[in-house]
């Protein structure tokens, strides 16, 4: 079954100098975002491999890893991938040696590229390592302020901490 967000190789191979543009402009369910996640995309043939670059434009909904609200973060990135056409085992058997950024995605024998995994794949990958809604995020900072209310129960164990303020 042909998917809309799927790339035929034969599609690639047939296109002017081997190199066909793709546009993504839709959801992905796993990702919460405000709106469509944005990808200009350009797939080239270079022999045994499939070459992906470009774009990819979103704003991703993540939660505060300090208040545990939910804040927005728009992420810009650039995208680089490649594809084996054929299995990678087959031909060079059980070592390969990987140097510095190079990471192929083996298609074994597959007849296209799935451009919703891929993209799915490249947002988790960008994603922060620490989600901070804000530089004065202070929800998540414990005080001794009575008025202060713990967001999280897990966290009632730090409500009587005191703090000394030299």
């Amino acid at each position: 079954m042909n998917n809309i967000h799927n790339v035929l190789i034969e599609d690639i191979e047939q296109a002017n100098n081997k190199k066909l543009s793709y546009e993504f402009d839709d959801i992905i369910e796993e990702i919460p975002t405000k709106g469509n996640i944005y990808a200009n995309l350009t797939l080239e043939s270079l022999g045994e491999f499939i070459k992906v670059t470009g774009n990819v434009k979103l704003i991703a909904k993540l939660e505060c890893d300090i208040c545990l609200n939910e804040y927005e973060e728009s992420m810009d990135f650039e995208i680089d991938e490649m594809f084996a056409k054929s299995s990678l085992m087959e031909e060079y058997g059980q070592e390969l040696e990987l140097r510095d950024g190079q990471f192929i995605t083996d298609l074994n024998g597959e007849n296209e590229i799935d451009i919703k995994d891929l993209l799915y794949q490249s947002v988790i990958i960008n994603l922060p390592d620490k989600k901070v809604c804000g530089i004065n995020c202070k929800e998540g900072v414990f005080e001794t302020d009575e008025t202060y209310k713990i967001p999280d129960a897990r966290m009632e164990v730090f409500k009587n901490i005191k703090v000394d303020r030299k």
